[in-house]
């Protein structure tokens, strides 16, 4: 049997959706259920699986529409952790809290924790698995929380429902530190972005496959899902350089991930679905802005046009 077979996950077209418009973002203004309908009904014919980042109204939206406009979607939701403890070497400084903010934080992430069960309990026809966080643990990030406590987090949400539950995080931790948890999850949840290494579109596919492949190695007996695959199509610059992204080379790797993830049955979800302007430096190419297969306006990019539009 498939390993991902038993704990609920039969390898399908699988993107990560985040439905925030020109002048939306978290914790703001959201997408209205109007708007989530819309996006959803581009993607059902093409996608099976959806990955939502966090355990929010935006995400209590997205099921309400999946289950009233009669979308066949399975979702993996999110928790959305914030820093427990400063990181001094995330390398735009935006990883530094004072100590009674760190403090608030641990309470607000015990409270998202309990929502995540909830949403699980609540959904259990629609959400397929659990993650307790994105990118916490990773070098870099601004918004640190310790192995120890996401395992905890991991306890906790299996304790509590019967979904699988994982962390998402870039392939470089699962190498390098976080071996209790690999042994925790249900199964391991790994990011690879070639091109924010530097990578050329001409090694992007077996750079990908390199990442897979050695976390898979250093857990043999753990399932592998690759929860965030992707390529930008903008760039001003600042990380990316502007030659290495454009339609053409989001086609590429899409074409070339989905491909070999298919042929081997790798559960992967690309990201992303549709542009963010909210996310990242005020500047209009900032790369983060820019990792959609559809633009902010929601037609399609040069990937998928052929199989949106056919």
């Amino acid at each position: 049997m498939n390993s991902f077979k038993k704990i609920g996950i039969e390898p399908g077209p699988a993107i990560c959706y985040s439905g925030y418009r020109n002048g939306q973002q978290p914790g703001k203004k959201l997408p209205a259920y109007e708007e989530v309908k819309e996006d959803l009904g581009l993607l059902h014919k093409h996608w099976k699986y959806l990955r939502l980042f966090d355990c929010d109204a935006h995400a209590q939206t997205v099921i309400d529409v999946i289950q009233r406009e009669g979308f066949e979607f399975k979702i993996m939701l999110g928790s959305y952790i914030v820093a427990e403890q400063n990181n001094f070497n995330c390398p735009w400084g935006g990883g530094v809290y004072p100590k009674v903010q760190l403090e608030q934080n641990e309470l607000f992430n015990q409270k998202k924790i309990e929502r995540l069960i909830e949403f699980g309990n609540q959904y259990p026809d629609i959400i397929f698995s659990l993650s307790v966080g994105n990118e916490a643990c990773v070098g870099w990030t601004d918004h640190y929380v310790p192995e120890e406590k996401v395992l905890s987090y991991v306890q906790q949400v299996q304790e509590g429902a019967k979904q699988p539950v994982t962390f998402c995080e870039n392939y470089v931790p699962w190498l390098s530190k976080l071996e209790e948890l690999a042994e925790t999850v249900d199964f391991i949840s790994i990011h690879t972005y070639p091109v924010w290494e530097y990578k050329p579109i001409e090694e992007a596919l077996s750079y990908t496959k390199e990442n897979f492949y050695s976390v898979q190695k250093k857990y043999p007996h753990k399932p592998v899902v690759i929860t965030e695959a992707g390529w930008t199509t903008r760039s001003n610059g600042k990380g990316i350089e502007p030659r290495l992204v454009n339609e053409e080379f989001q086609k590429n790797y899409f074409e070339n991930v989905t491909e070999w993830a298919t042929e081997e049955d790798i559960p992967t979800f690309f990201f992303e679905a549709f542009d963010e302007y909210w996310k990242g430096a005020p500047e209009p190419y900032e790369p983060e802005k820019h990792w959609g297969l559809f633009n902010i306006d929601r037609k399609p990019k040069l990937a998928i046009q052929h199989i949106i539009e056919s």
